[in-house]
């Protein structure tokens, strides 16, 4: 996953916590993420992954840069749209 993508993730993750970014390697195997793999980017250039076993936190990154909060709303906006159409689907 590209660095910007792994930062919206951080950004969008539900909760109300303040957002973090993990260095994580896997403890299984991976498998190209089908919601980015050979869709929008064939090859999985974004170095996508999801495994059913879990991954080891190797550390958390402290200083990474922020999207803007006007930024966060839009995409926010943006995907809920998307939710409300029916077209934000997840493949499992």
């Amino acid at each position: 996953m590209t660095g910007s993508r792994r930062l919206w993730g951080a950004q969008l993750a539900r909760g109300e916590g303040e957002p973090r970014v993990c260095v994580v390697e896997p403890t299984g195997p991976l498998e190209d993420d089908p919601n980015v793999t050979d869709q929008r980017f064939p090859g999985n250039p974004t170095r996508s992954y999801r495994s059913l076993d879990p991954v080891r936190v190797v550390r958390e990154l402290e200083d990474w840069p922020r999207h803007s909060d006007q930024s966060v709303r839009a995409m926010r906006a943006g995907l809920e749209e998307k939710r409300q159409a029916g077209t934000g689907e997840i493949i499992d």
